[in-house]
């Protein structure tokens, strides 16, 4: 097994004073946001950053400021109802016919606009116990035919572990899909190697992997490389963003952007209203404003490259469509 991305990995940005100064960029942060909710950064992700801005869009995702720390009304510790949810610790089953795995707490980038960003992976994190106990409540439940791994980023898991994994779930005959939601494309592409395509192909599950690129620069030359062995190893390939204010909340951003995921052969499938998680209001865009740049997108591209505007409410059986 290759250890390249270990290794870059743990020579990742874990101080935000060390990232700015390798983009030559003076800029103020809040330590004491950092504290609460860690730095993280790799270097391949620090790369498509453009130096000495400020304002770049992919900094501004991952730049701890001091408006994290300000108390906002509706703006909570579990917006989505993740708690509620949990069936057996590391299984969230909310939707008819899938449910959803917490397979890790661990991230290669820290997202400061993360919903599971108090999610309490202590409790819930798998350990063999608690897999055997997700296992078992998907053994009993018939009517499930799709297992989303998620995280934290379950394609953080070594290769053994998620080979294992996946043998257990291709075991259990009800399931027809397995889904992946992962940023690892994206922010640390050296991941996606052959014995990790192999592992994800190589099962009688279809497997969807749903990347999370919320703005056209975010897929370098790097990434369109990967996502291509993806698409070539028969993985169906997904993208949903989140919409965020001074990062792609822009007509042009949001165009770019899924024209170069379909360049990349990914279709773009959800855009997704901030969920409301504490620290994160200086991100929202109001649902108005969120309405207008949809429709602007409806006018000017073709239906299949404009994702669902969606939001997620706790209790509601599906995403909400917003427009």
């Amino acid at each position: 097994m290759s250890e390249q991305w270990q290794a870059e990995l743990a020579e990742g940005f874990g101080c935000v004073q060390d990232l700015l100064d390798f983009l030559g960029i003076a800029a103020p942060f809040s330590a004491e946001a950092a504290g609460k909710f860690p730095f993280r950064v790799p270097r391949a992700y620090a790369r498509k950053m453009r130096p000495g801005d400020p304002y770049d869009p992919l900094l501004r995702q991952v730049l701890p400021l001091a408006q994290e720390l300000a108390s906002s009304e509706g703006f909570v510790g579990d917006p989505v109802g993740d708690r509620p949810a949990l069936k057996v610790p590391g299984l969230l089953h909310k939707y008819q016919g899938r449910a959803l795995l917490i397979t890790t707490g661990a991230c290669a980038v820290h997202c400061r606009y993360c919903f599971r960003r108090e999610f309490p992976y202590g409790e819930s994190q798998f350990t063999r116990q608690r897999e055997k106990a997700a296992l078992d409540y998907i053994v009993r439940d018939p009517e499930l035919t799709e297992i989303i791994l998620s995280g934290g980023d379950p394609l953080l898991l070594s290769d053994d572990r998620l080979v294992r994994l996946t043998k257990q779930l291709t075991a259990i005959p009800h399931l027809r899909r397995l889904r992946v939601h992962s940023r690892v494309p994206l922010v640390l592409p050296s991941r996606i190697d052959e014995r990790l395509l192999e592992i994800l192909a190589g099962h009688r599950l279809k497997t969807v992997v749903v990347i999370h690129a919320n703005h056209p620069r975010e897929l370098d030359a790097e990434t369109v490389s990967v996502l291509a062995a993806m698409r070539r190893a028969g993985l169906t390939l997904l993208n949903q963003s989140v919409l965020l204010r001074q990062v792609n909340d822009s007509v042009s951003a949001l165009c770019e952007l899924s024209e170069r995921l379909f360049e990349c052969g990914v279709l773009p499938y959800y855009l997704h209203l901030l969920d409301r998680v504490r620290g994160t209001a200086h991100f929202e865009v109001p649902e108005a404003e969120a309405r207008a740049l949809h429709e602007a997108l409806r006018r000017r591209l073709p239906g299949f490259l404009v994702p669902r505007l969606v939001r997620e409410v706790e209790g509601k059986p599906y995403k909400l469509p917003v427009s």
